[in-house]
């Protein structure tokens, strides 16, 4: 190649070579306190978080070291859960006071710091005595929701035992043609809330389709949808509660088979598995049954105890014992009350 001059020019043709450079560590590792303690400067730059309440930011940051920790640390079992994952404005829905005043409800309406006065619909009057702990504001598809924690240190702590027979134990078989099945020959009929909404969930998905995307008409067709999902879900959950009630009420001992439900909604099943919902129904009937329960005997030995308040009576729920019991996992109740024979 030719310059203006005459003379040769030799075109080289250059590869650069990709430069490593280090990431230097961090000068202080953050932790929980440390970002407590850096809410200050985020104040500072992002003025718009002056108008959420400081002990809701805490909670906040107390909710990402919780996920965090559950995520790198594996619980009693040995199984960790997933990998947390960044909630912006849209997916972020609730958030928590740590403390508030004792007066902060007047009639029909609740006085929340740093948003003031809001009318709330109370679906039960607070018991007197109890000391209003924690407020969560909860966004779900038909409104918000107001969840209070409440607590009395004079309610006494029962101590009564409750040993497993033959005569106090209910073994309970879920299935999916009924609901669960008894020990004694009683059954429960499975509602199957899900597939009789499933006409009306094809209408209102089908509106929502031919509305644009990010339009008015789309975010109330939206709503819609999940108004319907919401519905169906409340009416599975009233109808688990009313059950787990019920056999709460004939027996002392709950006895359940040790279902694999994550393999189970896996398999050609799944639609009619997850709309039983047996696994939220067996977390409910084991609040249930803990609720009433002494706090020293609610999670000895694995079992779970539970009263009813009417006649204070301890219940047992005996959902899985450790190997190093008397009985392991039971793949169902039969073997459970066998157990409850020989003792």
């Amino acid at each position: 190649m030719k310059d203006s001059h005459g003379g040769q020019k030799i075109a080289a043709q250059l590869t650069p070579a990709p430069r490593c450079m280090p990431i230097p560590q961090l000068r202080d590792h953050p932790d929980y306190y440390s970002q407590k303690k850096d809410l200050v400067n985020t104040k500072d730059k992002f003025p718009e978080y002056k108008l959420i309440h400081s002990q809701v930011l805490q909670d906040c940051i107390k909710r990402v070291k919780l996920a965090f920790d559950r995520w790198l640390k594996a619980d009693k079992n040995g199984h960790k859960l997933g990998k947390p994952r960044f909630k912006g404005k849209g997916r972020y829905r609730s958030f928590t006071y740590p403390q508030i005043k004792l007066d902060c409800i007047e009639e029909n309406q609740i006085n929340l710091p740093k948003i003031g006065k809001v009318k709330l619909i109370k679906h039960r009057p607070l018991p007197e005595g109890f000391q209003i702990k924690t407020v969560t504001i909860s966004r779900k598809a038909d409104g918000y929701y107001v969840t209070l924690s409440l607590e009395d240190k004079s309610v006494p702590a029962l101590t009564t035992e409750v040993e497993p027979t033959l005569k106090n134990t209910l073994g309970i078989d879920m299935g999916l043609k009924e609901f669960l099945v008894t020990s004694v020959g009683e059954s429960v009929p499975i509602p199957q809330y899900y597939r009789k909404s499933q006409q009306r969930l094809k209408t209102l998905q089908k509106r929502l389709s031919r509305k644009k995307k990010g339009s008015k008409r789309w975010l109330k067709a939206l709503l819609s949808v999940a108004k319907q999902h919401k519905k169906v879900a409340d009416k599975r959950k009233d109808f688990h509660f009313k059950t787990a009630n019920e056999l709460l009420s004939k027996a002392e001992v709950i006895a359940h088979e040790n279902l694999n439900i994550k393999g189970l909604a896996k398999t050609r099943l799944s639609k009619s598995i997850n709309d039983a919902g047996w696994g939220q129904f067996l977390t409910i009937l084991t609040v249930k049954a803990v609720s009433a329960a002494p706090p020293e005997e609610a999670n000895a030995g694995g079992e779970n105890y539970s009263s009813e308040p009417q006649k204070y009576q301890p219940k047992l729920l005996k959902l899985w014992k450790k190997s190093s019991q008397k009985i392991k996992h039971t793949n169902s109740f039969l073997s459970a009350l066998r157990y409850c024979d020989r003792s």
